[in-house]
C-alpha cells in the first residue's frame, strides 16, 4: 500500500559546511545513507566546532525496511519544517533512536504508508536521523512531498523553543543538501503550518524559522490545503478525543410580569 498524503543557510561554493568535515569518503557513504542503507555513522562538526553532531543511518536507529521507496529528481525547491508534537522531546541519543522508531511504528502500521513519514528527524541529543532521505518522496507534506525534503524536530514546540544544538543540526542539514545538490541554492524554506490546516511545527518553532535566511510567504496560489488529509499527531496524541459536553436544553422565556 503506498501513501496516503502525497502532495538556509548560506554556503560557500569553496568551503563545504561543517556536516562534511569528519569523513574522507562521506560522499558514497551519503548516498547509501540517503537512501536508507548505510551502515555508517557521520560525525560533522557544529558551527562553533565545539559540539559535534552525527549524521545517523537508518540502520543505526534501527529502522524497518521500508514497503516501497519512489524517488523524484533534485534538487528538491522546497525545505518543510515540522514538530513530532508526540513523541516528546528526547535527550539521550537511545531515546531519540526509540522516538524514530515510534514514529515510523505509527507511519507504517496504522497508517499504512510506505515507511516514515518525513527525510530526516533531528533529536534533542543534536543528532540527524536518517528517514527517507534525500529524493524520496515523503508523507509528510500534501502537495509538496515529491518537491521538499521534510524535517522533523523531534518534540512539542508550540511554546518552548528547540535547544539550540537542535537548531544548529537543521541548518547544517540544509547547507549539506545545497552543498551536495540535493536542495536547490534558491529553496524556499517553510512551516508545514503553511501548506496545512495544522499547528505544526508549533508557534514558538515557527517564530524561530521565520528570521532563518530563504524563509518564504506562500502566495494564495501556493497557499495551504485548507482540509488535511491525514491529522498530524502520532499515537498518544491521537488517543486524546476531546471532552465531550451534554447537550444543553435551550433557555427558558423568562415570566411575564405581574399586572398591576
Amino acid at each position: 500500500m503506498g501513501d496516503k498524503a502525497s502532495g538556509s543557510v548560506s554556503i560557500s561554493s569553496t568551503k563545504p559546511p561543517a556536516i562534511l568535515a569528519d569523513s574522507e569518503h562521506f560522499e558514497q557513504q551519503q548516498l547509501a545513507t540517503s537512501c536508507g542503507y548505510s551502515q555508517h555513522m557521520q560525525h560533522a562538526n557544529l558551527g562553533d566546532g565545539a559540539a559535534t553532531a552525527r549524521l545517523l543511518s537508518r540502520s543505526d536507529w534501527g529502522a524497518r525496511l521500508p514497503k516501497s521507496v519512489e524517488h523524484f529528481e533534485g534538487p528538491a525547491p522546497y525545505v518543510i519544517i515540522h514538530h513530532s508534537y508526540m513523541p516528546a522531546v528526547c535527550y539521550s541519543t537511545p531515546d531519540c533512536m526509540k522516538s524514530m522508531r515510534d514514529m515510523q511504528d505509527f507511519h507504517q502500521l496504522e497508517r499504512g504508508w510506505n515507511d516514515i513519514g518525513y527525510s530526516f528527524g533531528i533529536g534533542g541529543d543534536g543528532m540527524i536521523y536518517t528517514g527517507r532521505g534525500f529524493n524520496v518522496i515523503g508523507a509528510h507534506a500534501p502537495k509538496y512531498n515529491d518537491k521538499s525534503v521534510g524535517i522533523v524536530l523531534i518534540g512539542d514546540w508550540r511554546t518552548e523553543l528547540p535547544p539550540k544544538q537542535m537548531l544548529d543540526a537543521a541548518k547544517n542539514l540544509i547547507a549539506f543538501g545545497v552543498f551536495k545538490g540535493y536542495i536547490d541554492p534558491a529553496y524556499k524554506l517553510l512551516g508545514h503550518r503553511q501548506v496545512r490546516d495544522t499547528e505544526c511545527p508549533g508557534g514558538r518553532l515557527f517564530a524561530e524559522i521565520s528570521g532563518w535566511p530563504h524563509f518564504t510567504h506562500l502566495n494564495a496560489t501556493e497557499g495551504s490545503t485548507p482540509v488535511p488529509i491525514e491529522p498530524h499527531a502520532h499515537p498518544q496524541a491521537a488517543s486524546q478525543t476531546p471532552l465531550q459536553l451534554p447537550p444543553q436544553s435551550p433557555p427558558h422565556a423568562p415570566a411575564a410580569a405581574p399586572k398591576v
